[in-house]
């Protein structure tokens, strides 16, 4: 997945700002998290499974300095094989996202654990790519997907959302010291207005239901018990002797 755009917004105060508070939640998020094989999504400017455990961790993806390079629409790895995916941003900047969340349900085993970070249309960031005279480039030109949306994805594939969080509160301004003024955003946003978040994290777990063992329809009535029956003795006479 090459973005164009990418190399360049990471090193704005914007990039800083948004992949500093990502970094802390996927590694806080990820700690807990136990297996063998574990995934990472593009972005690999970023090493956002550093604070996992899991012995194989790769980062894939069309270009740049993955492991192994692949379309995500069509995974290179067999199914129920990866215990952990992170998906940082992809959905909302590929195409094919719907193809890309199947391949994800098909190579996580069962209780497999999926992290999804995107920008939130509802947020002030959403609303700076309505604006007239927007920017051409990256943030700005992906196709947002509003939290909701996403879940009903989710669900559609046998997830079970665990949990979520919004961060990013700050207008998206491009001076880093208007940034800092606006730090005091961020614990009023998370206590009144949680839902605007300019970014927001998603966890989703892979439920595989199990076999209902199906039981042959007995009759719940018993058979009555026959009721026993007086044997009645035959007198033997001795004159019959």
């Amino acid at each position: 997945m090459s973005i164009p755009g990418l190399d360049a917004w990471l090193e704005t105060p914007q990039g800083r700002y948004v992949m500093a508070w990502e970094e802390a939640r996927l590694t806080a998020i990820t700690a807990d998290v136990f297996g063998y094989n574990a995934l990472q999504f593009g972005l690999p400017q970023y090493s956002l499974l550093d604070g996992n455990r899991i012995p194989l961790r790769q980062k894939i993806g069309e270009s740049g300095a993955v492991d192994a390079r692949c379309d995500l629409r069509q995974l290179p790895f067999p199914a129920a094989s990866i215990d952990l995916i992170v998906m940082p941003h992809v959905l909302e900047f590929c195409s094919g996202p719907h193809q890309i969340l199947r391949e994800v349900e098909r190579v996580l085993i069962p209780e497999g654990q999926l992290l999804i970070t995107g920008f939130n249309p509802f947020s002030l960031w959403g609303l700076r790519r309505r604006l007239p005279r927007r920017p051409d480039g990256f943030p700005w030109n992906g196709d947002y997907l509003s939290l909701v949306r996403l879940k009903d994805w989710l669900k559609l594939l046998g997830f079970e959302l665990d949990r979520g969080a919004f961060g990013c509160y700050a207008p998206p301004f491009n001076d880093v010291d208007w940034l800092r003024r606006s730090h005091f955003m961020e614990a009023a946003g998370d206590r009144w207005w949680g839902f605007a978040g300019g970014v927001y994290l998603l966890r989703a777990i892979k439920r595989v239901h199990g076999m209902r063992l199906i039981m042959p329809a007995w009759n719940p009535r018993r058979v009555p018990r026959k009721a026993a029956s007086a044997v009645a003795r035959k007198e033997i006479h001795h004159d019959e002797l």
